[in-house]
């Protein structure tokens, strides 16, 4: 790991940020970037290569294209990355799938692939990474959970005609949990850390602006009266990647305004 003079400094440092392109995706990206770290940001077709772009972070940020529900991709992609760049110092997994189906209208089918794209996709891609990392003798890893891997939802704040959030996105988001606990116990002699982020409500200004009744109610969920604002997952991101954290692992982060406290 390179060296360096403040904990929350992360000059130098080589971090994948995969599902980057998304909405809290790009504010963790833009954070990492002020500091001072090299970011690979990859996501779905040209969404990375667009953020890029549209961020003017061309030669800060590289941007990639991974769909990593594909295994070959996935494997060829970490192959590539790090002969070009080296084994990264960090790696963020912000990947994530789900129906958004009624329960009764949830198939086999549907559970399968949610939870193929939340746990399978993303163990595949870690593993390939924190073996890497665990040979070299050191890395950090941040997987992505929710508040609903943790609880489950209320359905009195999914007002018909939604549906509340559902189950297979719960039951994966809960699985990666449980994932960074098992991943950092089994690297954690070799110096890699594991940890998960567990986002509270943090809808995208789409859902913000097309449904203000349903903020309200979620606002009202939250111990501090609002819903979160994506660069506040930033600062959670970034701990858990620099040297702050150098004896966290195996932890779940809450970045939830208390919303799992009740």
């Amino acid at each position: 790991m390179p060296t360096v003079t403040h904990p929350f400094d992360l000059t130098g440092r080589d971090l994948w940020i995969i599902g980057g392109a998304g909405y809290l995706g790009q504010a963790a990206v833009a954070a990492l970037v002020q500091l001072g770290a090299k970011v690979l940001c990859a996501d779905l077709g040209t969404r990375s290569e667009e953020f890029v772009r549209a961020q003017n972070l061309a030669g800060k940020v590289t941007p990639a294209a991974l769909d990593a529900r594909d295994s070959a991709a996935v494997t060829a992609f970490v192959a590539e990355q790090s002969k070009e760049r080296g084994v990264p110092d960090g790696l963020v997994v912000m990947t994530y799938g789900a129906s958004g189906k009624a329960m009764a209208d949830l198939t086999l089918a549907d559970f399968d692939a949610a939870n193929e794209s939340n746990l399978t996709a993303t163990f595949h891609l870690t593993r390939e990474v924190g073996v890497l990392m665990a040979a070299r003798g050191g890395g950090s890893i941040v997987l992505f959970s929710s508040m609903y891997g943790t609880v489950s939802p209320d359905p009195r704040i999914y007002e018909a005609p939604m549906n509340p959030n559902p189950i297979e996105y719960g039951v994966g988001k809960a699985g990666l949990q449980q994932m960074a606990r098992y991943l950092a116990v089994h690297w954690g002699p070799r110096g890699v850390r594991v940890n998960a982020i567990s986002p509270g409500p943090f809808p995208n200004p789409t859902q913000q602006s097309g449904n203000p009744e349903f903020m309200k109610r979620l606002a009202q969920r939250v111990p501090l009266g609002r819903i979160g604002q994506a660069p506040e997952i930033a600062g959670a991101v970034a701990f858990l990647l620099g040297d702050a954290a150098s004896f966290v692992t195996g932890h779940n982060l809450a970045v939830d305004g208390g919303w799992t406290a009740w």
